[in-house]
């Protein structure tokens, strides 16, 4: 539910072939992208437009990282394909931004290596295990970035560390800056969210923040999230 992905199960043809999984995390702002579906009942449609933006949150669900394109995307598009010129399954149709219930060119699709990991842990443990960090965390606006020393979208600030988690553990402290989780840069909230949820049980893993003008590096040891751990916290 935290995702809006299912897995189904059914018996069909011998015959029939599975489509391509691609890398979404390759598709960049302008890459040309194709949506199948069938919008408003119309059998068979295909659409084309680009990549419009990533890692958008609208608030749809809990959990948000979509991929944002220009491409037609109607009521009977969701569940529906979001491909890349190779053919390769990029997206999941999953919603729109409308004021008429039609197409204005602002459609969203949930990436396709999110919607891999998600039905993984489907697959093996019939639930989705989460690591958590344990803190409170905006964008670094252009505000934000002047009172802690930073450029604007250089990382994600934190507001806030809760008590006894995986956060406090490792040294994490309000006004911190994380611009790397493990060894991967992060510039907004979805992404330092889906990347801390990501980490394995039992494995080690670097925080680079900036803290007063100054790079430090913290150790994080991923944990379960528990399940009454609130979804504005990451």
């Amino acid at each position: 539910p935290q995702t809006d992905i299912a897995i189904v199960k059914f018996h069909g043809d011998s015959s029939l072939v599975a489509a391509r999984i691609g890398n979404s995390d390759e598709m960049a702002v302008g890459d040309w992208v194709v949506a199948l579906g069938q919008p408003f009942g119309l059998e068979s449609t295909v659409t084309a437009g680009i990549v419009s933006a990533k890692n958008r949150g609208i608030g749809f669900t809990d959990r948000e990282s979509f991929i944002q394109t220009d491409a037609a995307i109607n009521p009977g598009n969701s569940g529906g394909p979001l491909v890349n010129l190779r053919g390769e399954v990029i997206g999941i149709n999953t919603a729109i931004s409308s004021r008429g219930g039609g197409s204005n060119g602002v459609g969203f699709a949930v990436p396709s290596n999110l919607a891999h990991w998600v039905s993984d842990q489907l697959l093996v443990n019939g639930h989705v295990n989460r690591s958590y960090l344990g803190v409170s965390i905006q964008p670094v606006n252009f505000e934000l970035s002047t009172q802690l020393g930073v450029a604007p979208k250089s990382g994600v600030a934190v507001t806030n560390v809760f008590p006894d988690t995986p956060a406090a553990k490792s040294g994490l402290k309000a006004g911190d800056v994380i611009v790397k989780f493990g060894g991967i840069s992060v510039t907004a909230p979805q992404e330092l969210q889906l990347a801390v949820e990501r980490s394995a049980m039992g494995q080690s893993l670097t925080i680079d923040i900036v803290r007063d003008g100054k790079s430090v590096e913290l150790a994080y040891q991923p944990e379960a999230a528990p399940s009454n751990f609130g979804a504005s916290t990451k």
